[in-house]
């Protein structure tokens, strides 16, 4: 069963101002690790950024949340798995928000998908229950 969904369209152009203004401030205030380690290695530096960020926006109206109820940028983060497919993890108010919206007996699947064409950057964020097995 589904328990939420989200998307979010962004502005690359946005982005890269945010980025010109506040730089690390920003890039520190907004990304994981491991997002900030991906982004800074592509040739596409801020549609990259763009991306995960429109997937924090995704992920945060996908909860029901929005960023409020504690729920911090950083608690998300987009992740890639070995074949390049983008996956959310989660932690601290936002693993906890997760876990309040899955019904008893289920776990939940993120399912995330992000792209950018020039002006924009685009997330969608599906969130699935599935019954536990064994």
């Amino acid at each position: 069963m589904i328990i939420g969904i989200g998307s979010d369209l962004c502005r690359i152009d946005r982005i890269e101002e945010t980025l010109n203004r506040f730089g690390e401030r920003f890039i520190n205030r907004v990304f994981t690790e491991t997002e900030r380690n991906r982004s800074e290695r592509r040739a596409e530096r801020v549609a990259s950024y763009a991306k995960r960020f429109a997937a924090k926006e995704a992920m945060s109206k996908a909860l029901g949340t929005g960023l409020r109820m504690g729920i911090a940028w950083r608690d998300m983060g987009v992740v890639n798995e070995p074949s390049g497919r983008p996956t959310m993890v989660l932690a601290g108010k936002a693993a906890e928000r997760l876990k309040s919206i899955t019904p008893p007996g289920h776990r939940a699947v993120i399912h995330l998908t992000i792209t950018d064409d020039d002006p924009y950057a685009l997330a969608v964020v599906v969130i699935e229950a599935l019954p536990e097995t064994g």
